[in-house]
């Protein structure tokens, strides 16, 4: 839990702009640096304001997932995490990095090894195999090695994908828990995904949505989800949707916490 921003209840992850974040998770470590921090961003798109003052801390072990229709800045929110479009004013941290004082390079780099993306539609090579898709971003990442075949392997195994000559021979919830896979193996402290179930019919959209909330605390990242699916976001720790500019906890679920 962290501080709130007035009256907004004690489930909001939203600080004041300076505030700290005490308490996560019994096994996360506090001392570590946030996994997202945001703070009093102000964002505009032509003569159009999506954000304003906006803040949000994202800790190691915790998930927060942000609701919405189309056109509300849940995307937008996700590039401005990823440093691919930079806010008017405000900072947003990374792993305890300010990217949007970071230069190309050096932003490349703490994006290859500290952020994982999962995307809606999986976004698979098709004439790679699970592993070789997998193994592929840990090699963008100049890792290499015997040990990074067992790392993949056993990543696979636990997320439950079976072996295959190629990602198109997969379900559509195991292509994209091949995607996780994807997104886990450099170890990532911030995980986002845009719509992950968005593609899944019911069925494999609770499979894959049940594992991806159980991610931050099997494996020590902070995980921002933004989703249409209200029976997507209730299963994170908090739960928030795009209002008057800002982010403020949702009325359909106040989260797991």
């Amino acid at each position: 839990m962290v501080t709130n921003r007035g009256d907004r209840g004690p489930a909001s992850v939203i600080h004041r702009r300076g505030g700290t974040a005490p308490g996560v998770r019994q096994g996360i470590d506090v001392n570590t640096h946030h996994a997202l921090r945001v703070d009093g961003i102000g964002y505009r798109v032509g003569d159009r304001q999506l954000f304003e003052d906006l803040s949000l801390t994202l800790r190691p072990g915790e998930s927060i997932a942000v609701v919405g229709p189309s056109g509300t800045g849940k995307s937008s929110l996700l590039s401005l995490a990823l440093g691919l479009i930079k806010p008017q004013s405000g900072t947003i941290e990374v792993d305890g990095r300010d990217i949007t004082a970071l230069g190309r390079r050096d932003l490349a780099k703490l994006r290859a090894e500290s952020v994982g993306m999962v995307f809606q539609f999986a976004e698979l090579l098709p004439e790679l195999s699970p592993a070789e898709n997998v193994a592929l971003a840990a090699l963008l990442a100049d890792r290499s090695g015997p040990e990074l075949d067992t790392e993949v392997t056993r990543l696979l195994g636990e997320l439950g994908v079976p072996q295959s000559t190629s990602v198109s021979t997969l379900s559509g919830g195991e292509r994209q828990r091949t995607a996780v896979a994807r997104a886990l193996i450099n170890r990532p402290r911030l995980l986002l995904a845009d719509e992950p179930t968005g593609s899944l019919d019911e069925k494999n959209r609770d499979l894959v949505a049940d594992m991806l909330f159980e991610l931050p605390e099997r494996y020590g990242c902070g995980l921002l989800v933004v989703t249409h699916d209200g029976a997507v976001a209730r299963r994170a720790d908090h739960v928030l949707t795009v209002s008057g500019r800002d982010l403020v906890p949702w009325a359909g679920s106040g989260g797991r916490r």
